[in-house]
Formats: structure tokens, C-alpha cells, sequence
């Protein structure tokens, strides 16, 4: 599923875009549309593995390439997808590339392919490099789209972003839609925003990690079985999370219908506010939002 932000809702392609996503329009593009993965890592493999349980492209036309050979085989083991022996090779026939590494490891990927970038659509995963470094390495006749997915991915519960740079046409973004779709909801934006994106989504599982364990740690120290405290926090978290998303509510809105003045809600709360951890949750978000700019410079 995809999302419009306000600000591309506004933009001028937007209305070619939705004509690009049309259910019809989107299946003839990736019909027979083979997709070239550079990196078989985690992020790289709950990309294939959407895509093929999604029914989006057939596990015969992914082919994947990874410094790892053991990455690279497992993933085409797992999900019967054709592990190339160099990233040249894995983009050759490929109409879509996803790039799926380090930053640190991008140049030398893409100088690799050399001219089998050219005229193909590149969709990066990868956090901080802007737009318009991906095109530099890229070379100028590739098309860059450039995407913040979480690992979420791996259960089909992603919250992904994605930009588009020049020359990306309306059924690219279609196609970027389909892609990340396939793994969760989807939401094309403004490449300015990203950075923040990477904060607030693309790192945000770790904070719901963290939160889980302490909500856990807590019921034990509180006198229950760790598997049980475990299990109440997982599905609390879960629950609230349905609330807001179904009820449409704000969040302070739901918060102060469960807090009964004097209540062990309110005891709870107090001890968090008292502990700033609303302010180190928001200072997180801008931590990874201001990192993500570093790995980009």
C-alpha cells in the first residue's frame, strides 16, 4: 500500500504518478520486469521475499550479488531466486536495480556494473546517500530513486519512504510503489525528508526493541514469569499501536483516556515524564536524522 505525503500530494506529477498506478498499468510494467539485488543481506532478502510471496516478479527473474558467498547462496537456496557471481553480472538483464549495502561499500558496487547501469532505474536502499551521489556513481543514464525502508521488511510490516530523482518517470515510481509496497505501506516523499525518515522509521524499530525489553525487565522485576512479561509486551505495544492507526485518534488523546487522575496509570507516567523520556525519544529521532547526514557528506 502507498501513501501520499501533503507536499507530493501538491507537486505537479503527482496526478501522473496516480495515472502510473493504475492496477493495470502497474501489472503490464512488471509483467516480465527482471530485478537486479546488490547486496543479499537482511534488507536485500526481505525485499525478494516480499516481492515473490506478493506475487509481484517471479523468483526466476531476481538475481542477487553480494561480496558474501554465503549470503548470496543462501538467499537464492531460500527463495529460489539466481545468485550471480558479481554485481555486473547481477544487473545485466535486469530492468529494476536495488542497490542493498553499506555506504561505504556503494562506490565500489557501481563501478563495478560500469555501463550496465545505463538507462535502467536504480532504487537505493541505502542510508544517507543523497540523490544526487547515487547518480554521480551511477553515471547520467540512470534513472535514481532513492528509498528508507525499516526492517519491518522481514514480516511485511515496513514503514518505507521513497524519492525520486530526475528523469524518474511516473511508472517508475509506480514500480517503486509495488516494490515496497510489497513489504508494508509506502510513501513517496520529498528527498529533503529523509534524512528525519531515517530517524524516525528507519531507526525506529531499535527504539521499540528497546522499549520491549524494559516493558518485559519491568514485569519481572514486578514478580512475573519472563516468557509471560515478554508476551504482554509484545502484544500491548502492538495493541496500542492498532489503536491509533484505527481510531485515527491522537495519541494524547488515547493517552488520557486510559489515565484516571490518582491512578496507577498516572503513578506510571509520572515516573516517565520525571525520567525525560518523552525528550530522549525525541532526541533519538534527531541523533539518527543528523547521523544519516553524516553517512551522506
Amino acid at each position: 500500500m502507498f501513501y501520499a505525503a501533503p507536499d507530493v500530494q501538491e507537486n505537479a506529477g503527482w496526478k501522473a504518478m496516480k495515472r502510473a498506478l493504475r492496477p493495470e498499468r502497474v501489472e503490464n510494467r512488471f509483467g516480465g520486469m527482471k530485478i537486479g539485488c546488490i547486496g543479499a543481506g537482511k534488507m536485500a532478502g526481505a525485499l525478494a521475499r516480499g516481492l515473490v510471496h506478493a506475487g509481484v516478479c517471479d523468483a526466476k527473474n531476481i538475481t542477487v550479488s553480494d561480496a558474501s558467498d554465503l549470503a548470496r547462496s543462501t538467499l537464492a537456496s531460500q527463495l529460489q531466486v539466481t545468485a550471480a557471481d558479481s554485481n555486473a553480472e547481477a544487473v545485466a538483464g535486469a530492468d529494476v536495480i536495488l542497490v542493498c549495502v553499506k555506504p561505504a561499500d556503494v562506490a565500489k558496487a557501481l563501478a563495478e556494473c560500469g555501463a550496465e547501469l545505463g538507462g535502467k532505474l536504480l532504487i537505493s536502499i541505502v542510508a544517507g546517500l543523497s540523490i544526487q551521489r547515487l547518480q554521480a556513481l551511477a553515471g547520467s543514464g540512470a534513472r535514481v530513486i532513492r528509498a528508507m525502508p525499516n526492517t519491518a521488511a522481514q514480516v511485511g510490516k515496513s514503514a518505507t519512504a521513497y524519492a525520486a530523482g530526475e528523469g524518474v518517470t511516473g511508472e517508475d515510481l509506480a514500480c517503486a510503489a509495488k516494490i515496497f509496497g510489497a513489504v508494508g505501506q509506502a510513501y513517496p516523499v520529498q528527498e529533503h525528508l529523509l534524512d528525519a525518515i531515517t530517524g524516525l522509521s528507519g531507526s525506529g524499530p531499535a527504539y521499540v526493541y528497546l522499549m520491549i525489553e524494559a516493558l518485559s525487565d519491568g514485569g519481572v522485576a514486578a514478580g512475573l514469569p519472563r516468557t509471560l512479561a515478554s508476551q504482554l509486551a509484545v502484544q500491548t505495544l502492538i495493541g496500542a499501536a492498532t489503536m491509533v492507526a484505527e481510531t485515527k485518534e491522537h495519541p494524547a488523546v488515547l493517552r488520557e483516556a486510559v489515565t484516571s487522575p490518582g491512578g496507577t496509570t498516572a503513578a506510571a507516567l509520572g515516573v516517565l515524564e520525571a525520567a525525560a523520556v518523552r525528550a530522549a525519544l525525541s532526541e533519538a529521532v534527531q541523533a539518527s536524522a543528523e547521523r544519516s547526514r553524516e553517512l551522506g557528506e
